[in-house]
């Protein structure tokens, strides 16, 4: 693998090239986790993944816009604080409220995290994984949650 590229797609069937990253820029490890996160923030854009491919030595990750990403009132900026992951409830009507953030070492503990179904967040024990996002703009992937058998509906 040498880089991964971002692809929008419309609702016109086109695919165009949006972003992209390079091994020289950011490792390995970072582009597995990129590619396991469903949702990624960018310039108070939120996108959604709907396919994950590859060509030859590059990555594919093909989007599609959901519209404004809605800042809540617990965010915070991560950029240039090393890597971090933030617990968030799932639900709107809680305002995707922080539950917790923890600092990684690397994108693998990272990636430990966005692999499960059921993770350990620290401070609440086991719940379950909603979704998972990278958000560009904070510089921090975020684990979306609920509690083990709870009902999705809001």
């Amino acid at each position: 693998m040498k880089k991964l590229t971002y692809f929008i797609h419309d609702s016109k069937g086109n695919y165009e090239p949006f972003y992209e990253y390079s091994i020289p820029n950011v490792g390995l490890d970072e582009f597995y986790a990129r590619q396991l996160c469903t949702y990624f923030i960018i310039k108070g854009t939120q996108y959604e993944l709907v396919s994950n491919e590859m060509a030859g030595d590059e990555e594919i990750l093909v989007l599609e816009e959901r519209g404004k990403n809605n800042s809540v009132l617990d965010e915070k900026n991560y950029r240039g604080k090393g890597i971090h992951v933030e617990f968030r409830r799932y639900r709107e009507s809680e305002n995707y409220k922080l539950i917790t953030a923890v600092p990684c070492r690397t994108h693998l503990d990272v990636i430990r995290y966005l692999l499960k179904d059921i993770i350990d967040v620290p401070g609440e024990g086991q719940m379950a994984v909603t979704s998972t996002e990278v958000d560009e703009d904070r510089g921090v992937y975020v684990l979306y949650v609920k509690a083990i058998g709870e009902n999705d509906m809001e």
